[in-house]
């Protein structure tokens, strides 16, 4: 009886999830769009700092909306800090927004968690709105021109990583090959990844 409960949870919030996503898709506006300049992201970091997303331009980033109490977010802590050890600064940068949960548990965890990128606040909710966030957590993929090429929705793989990485860092993208279980790796269930435009 408990697994029926948990399973008609789980459904109700990926159909949450995806309405979200469907009305961001249709909301029309200065929004945020994939081959276009990324929005500007301006405001205080968890530890006091200002921070403009424009002092990034030159560096491929990835800004990624989270919060201490988003389980995927906190898995997804530790690829962020490898890739940024073996990548090295100048190859890329991180940003948090922290979304959805006050400043005391983020900083908190930032601090248990040795993360060493800068999180933004976003309590008026004005920087999720502009990106069109639908969940927890989400990335977008941004080039070292500043323009947007990817969005993932859930969790990032090790393999999705490389992928989106290579679309902002002008590196080639790993090769995908077949397994007997289907082509390429897995997606989380409720992940979604959106291409760059060709």
């Amino acid at each position: 009886m408990i697994g029926l409960v948990i399973a008609a949870i789980a459904t109700f919030s990926l159909v949450q999830v995806r309405a979200a996503l469907d009305r961001a898709e249709a909301t029309p506006g200065p929004f945020i769009e994939r081959g276009k300049a990324a929005p500007p992201i301006v405001g205080r970091t968890l530890d006091g700092e200002t921070f403009d997303l424009a002092a990034l331009r030159g560096t491929p980033v990835i800004v990624n909306f989270w919060g201490p109490s988003c389980i995927p977010c906190r898995d997804e802590f530790p690829l962020f800090k490898t890739k940024l050890t073996e990548l090295g600064a100048a190859n890329l940068a991180i940003v948090g927004v922290l979304m959805d949960d006050p400043v005391a548990p983020a900083r908190d965890f930032v601090t248990e968690y040795g993360a060493s990128w800068p999180t933004v606040e976003d309590g008026s909710g004005a920087i999720r709105a502009v990106y069109r966030v639908a969940a927890r957590p989400q990335s977008y993929f941004i080039d070292r021109e500043g323009v947007l090429r990817a969005i993932q929705v859930g969790q990032l793989t090790d393999a999705e990583f490389a992928r989106q990485y290579a679309l902002i860092s002008g590196e080639a993208a790993p090769v995908v090959t077949a397994t007997p279980g289907g082509f390429g790796s897995q997606k989380p269930f409720g992940s979604r990844e959106v291409p760059p435009p060709p």
